[in-house]
């Protein structure tokens, strides 16, 4: 079984934020292939930023009903649960501070398209800067 490196353990801090999320029906414009799995890189959009396609490096670690960290990468993960968020390029983690707040929606994007709508439920890292 191939295993997911949790990212707390790779980048030695706690994540940024939580959210809840839901990934689109191929109907609606998601995916036309399987829900992704653990390690998916897709790269994040403010809901506000939706005219002007503004994309950041914002990763999503996908957690299971119990909320923990979904291990196994044979795994797809669910069309919708809770998923912890990373802000990858940390010199940006100051300008998402002021953009983070509980109940921000947002999406995940592969390249110009949305494939998942998500909800800030509650903010980790970003609350100690």
């Amino acid at each position: 079984m191939d295993f997911h490196i949790p990212y707390e353990q790779i980048r030695k801090r706690e994540c940024d934020f939580i959210i809840t999320y839901r990934f689109f029906s191929p109907d609606e414009g998601g995916r036309k292939t399987e829900n992704p799995i653990q390690g998916y890189r897709s790269d994040f959009m403010y809901s506000e930023d939706e005219e002007a396609k503004k994309l950041w490096m914002i990763w999503p670690e996908f957690l299971d009903n119990d909320d923990n960290i979904i291990l196994d990468k044979s795994l797809r993960v669910s069309i919708s649960g809770k998923a912890k968020m990373w802000i990858i390029n940390e010199e940006n983690q100051v300008l998402h501070k002021e953009r983070i707040k509980i109940g921000l929606k947002g999406f995940f994007m592969e390249g110009p398209r949305k494939v998942a709508e998500c909800e800030v439920v509650q903010i980790v890292n970003l609350s100690l800067k």
